[in-house]
């Protein structure tokens, strides 16, 4: 059988309590947690084909390790 490998800062452990967290919601807050993410204004969704998704991925995987390639952190004024 083969071992699993996790991303960086995960083990098995990690992975099982958040498969708990999820799985114990109700549905109430399964949606109010959906809802909750489109009001966050630190967040932007975007539609992407999803065979562009990888590369996606790999862009933000690299603007993730150098953060001072233009991406913030700062709330928007409003």
């Amino acid at each position: 059988m083969k071992k699993s490998r996790f991303p960086e800062g995960w083990d098995e452990d990690r992975v099982r309590r958040v498969l708990a967290h999820y799985e114990s919601r109700s549905e109430e807050e399964a949606v109010a947690e959906d809802e909750a993410a489109w009001e966050d204004s630190f967040q932007t969704f975007i539609e992407v084909p999803n065979d562009m998704v990888p590369a996606v991925r790999e862009l933000l995987a690299k603007r993730a390790k150098n953060p001072k390639r233009g991406m913030t952190h700062q709330k928007p004024e409003q």
